[in-house]
C-alpha cells in the first residue's frame, strides 16, 4: 500500500520505517526541513535502538522518502496515518494545533482528490476528539463526508521508547478504531504478518484504550512506588513480596477488579486499605494513593445516589445487599452506606436480598448485626420478588445476582433501571436503563 504519514517525530518516524521494511511504500511528510533531509539521507530524527538502519535499508529500497510536500503526498497515497504530536497545554488539556493544521492541509487535498482515500489518526488523543475536532475540519476542508466519500479511523500505538521496533513487529494488542467495517479492514491490513491480538472497534472505544492503557501503567507505578516505601519503613524487603505477588496470574496479574462498577466492600479489601495506610501514616509516611483509593470509593457510593436522585423518583427498590451475590455478608457494604444515605435523603425504600434474608433465619452473627446494627435498614427488608415489584418506581441493581435478571422482566420497561454492576441481561436494551460507570 502506498501511504503517507504526517509528522516526522518519534512516533511517525518509527511507524515510517517499520511499515516501509514490511513492505509498504513510505512518504514521510513534515515542515522542518531538517526531518525531512534526515530520512531521505538514510539517518534517524531521533534516537532509538535500531531506527537509523531500518531507515537506511527503506531508503535504500525505495520504499521510504520523505517531503515537504503534504499535496504531493496525499495525492500519491493511498493513506494517510497522523502521527504529530498532542503536547500539553498549562491546564493539561491536549494541545491539537499540529492536528488541526495536518487536517486542515489534508482536507484541502482530499477536495479534489477523486480516488477513495483513508486517514488514520496514530496521535495519541482523548475520547471523543476524532468526531468532535477531526471529522469537522476534514468534512469541512474537502467538502466530503467522512465514512462514505473517504475513511477516517484511529490506530493508537503502544510504542516504548528504546524497543520502539520490537514493539511494533511483537505488539501486545492491535486495536483499530473505524468509521465503517471496510476502512477498519483496511487499517488493520498494515499489520498482515503480525502475530497479536486484534480488535476493531468504534473510534472512541480505540481512543479510550490508549488513555487506559497510560494511566493503569502510571498508577501501576506509584502503587508499586508508595507500597514499596511502606514496606520497607516494615522493614521488609518489597521486591521480595512483589515477586511472589505476581505468582498470581488469575487475580493479581489478571483483569479481575478491572471492569468499571460499584465501589469495593466487604470484610478485607475496606479494612486492610484503612490498616496498611495508619501503619505507614504512624512511621511519618505520607499515603496519597491509598487515601485517594478511599475517597474515590466514597466517591462512587455518592455517584450512584446522585443518579437516583436526578431521576426525580422517590419509592426505591434495591436488589442487593450484601456487597456481591452469593453471600449474607454485609461488613463495609457499600450498599449498606447507599441504603442509609438515601434513608436519609427521605426516600421510601424496599430491599430484596435472598441471601440476607436467609440470615434473618439463623442465628449467626449477621443476623444480630442485621437486626441491631442496622435496625432501619432491616425493616426495609422484603422476602419475596413480588414485595419489591409493588409500588416500586425504579430500580437500582447493588450487586450481580442472576435472580435479578429474572425480576427485572417482570416489570414495565419504562419503570428506570440503575445497574451497579453490569448483568448483561436484556434489560440494557431499554431506554429506562442506565449503567453506573457505562
Amino acid at each position: 500500500m502506498k501511504i503517507s504519514i504526517f509528522g516526522i517525530g518519534y512516533v511517525g518516524a518509527v511507524a515510517a520505517a517499520c511499515l516501509a521494511d514490511s513492505g509498504h511504500t513510505i512518504i514521510a511528510v513534515d515542515p522542518f526541513q531538517v526531518k525531512v533531509d534526515c530520512i531521505n539521507e538514510g539517518r534517524s530524527p531521533i534516537v532509538e535502538k535500531g531506527l537509523d538502519e531500518l531507515i537506511k535499508k527503506c531508503v535504500d529500497a525505495g520504499r521510504l522518502k520523505a517531503t515537504t510536500d503534504y499535496h504531493d503526498a496525499v495525492m500519491n497515497t493511498e493513506m494517510s496515518l497522523i502521527c504529530v504530536g498532542t503536547p500539553s497545554e498549562k491546564d493539561g488539556a491536549l494541545d491539537y494545533t499540529y492536528i488541526r493544521e495536518i487536517c486542515r492541509q489534508i482536507g484541502d487535498t482530499l477536495k479534489e482528490k477523486e480516488d477513495y482515500h483513508i486517514v488514520v489518526v496514530r496521535s495519541t488523543v482523548v475520547p471523543g476528539t476524532l468526531n468532535d475536532v477531526i471529522r469537522p475540519i476534514l468534512e469541512g476542508k474537502s467538502g466530503k463526508k467522512a465514512g462514505d466519500d473517504f475513511g477516517l479511523g484511529n490506530n493508537p500505538e503502544f510504542l516504548r521508547e528504546s524497543t520502539a521496533i520490537e514493539d511494533y513487529f511483537k505488539p501486545t494488542q492491535i486495536v483499530v478504531g473505524a468509521l465503517d467495517k471496510d476502512t477498519g479492514k483496511k487499517i488493520m491490513s498494515l499489520y498482515d504478518g503480525i502475530d497479536a491480538p486484534r480488535t476493531i472497534t468504534d473510534v472512541s472505544v480505540a481512543e479510550g484504550v490508549k488513555y487506559v492503557s497510560n494511566s493503569w501503567r502510571a498508577t501501576k507505578i506509584c502503587f508499586a512506588n508508595e507500597i514499596g516505601n511502606i514496606l520497607k519503613a516494615h522493614g521488609v524487603d518489597s521486591h521480595k513480596v512483589m515477586k511472589i505477588f505476581f505468582e498470581d496470574r488469575k487475580i493479581n496479574m489478571g483483569p479481575s477488579f478491572l471492569m468499571p462498577g460499584f465501589a469495593f466492600g466487604g470484610s478485607c479489601l475496606p479494612k486492610d486499605v484503612k490498616a496498611l495506610r495508619t501503619s505507614a501514616n504512624d512511621r511519618g509516611l505520607p499515603t496519597p494513593l491509598f487515601n485517594s483509593v478511599l475517597e474515590a470509593n466514597e466517591l462512587q457510593i455518592k455517584h450512584a445516589f446522585d443518579m437516583i436522585w436526578k431521576s426525580g423518583h422517590r419509592n426505591i427498590g434495591l436488589l442487593g445487599l450484601s456487597f456481591k451475590p452469593g453471600t449474607d455478608d454485609l461488613r463495609e457494604s457499600p450498599l449498606v452506606t447507599l441504603a442509609n444515605q438515601l434513608l436519609e435523603g427521605g426516600y421510601s425504600l424496599k430491599i430484596y436480598d435472598s441471601c440476607v434474608s436467609q440470615a434473618l433465619s439463623m442465628n449467626g452473627a449477621n443476623k444480630e448485626y442485621i437486626e441491631k446494627g442496622i435496625p432501619h435498614i432491616a425493616r426495609c427488608l422484603v422476602k419475596t420478588p413480588d414485595d419489591i415489584l409493588k409500588g416500586t418506581e425504579i430500580f437500582v441493581i447493588g450487586n450481580a445476582s442472576r435472580e435479578f435478571e429474572t425480576i427485572l422482566d417482570r416489570t414495565d420497561e419504562n419503570i428506570p433501571i440503575i445497574d451497579l454492576v453490569r448483568l448483561h441481561a436484556p434489560i440494557e436494551q431499554r431506554k429506562a436503563y442506565a449503567g453506573i460507570c457505562w
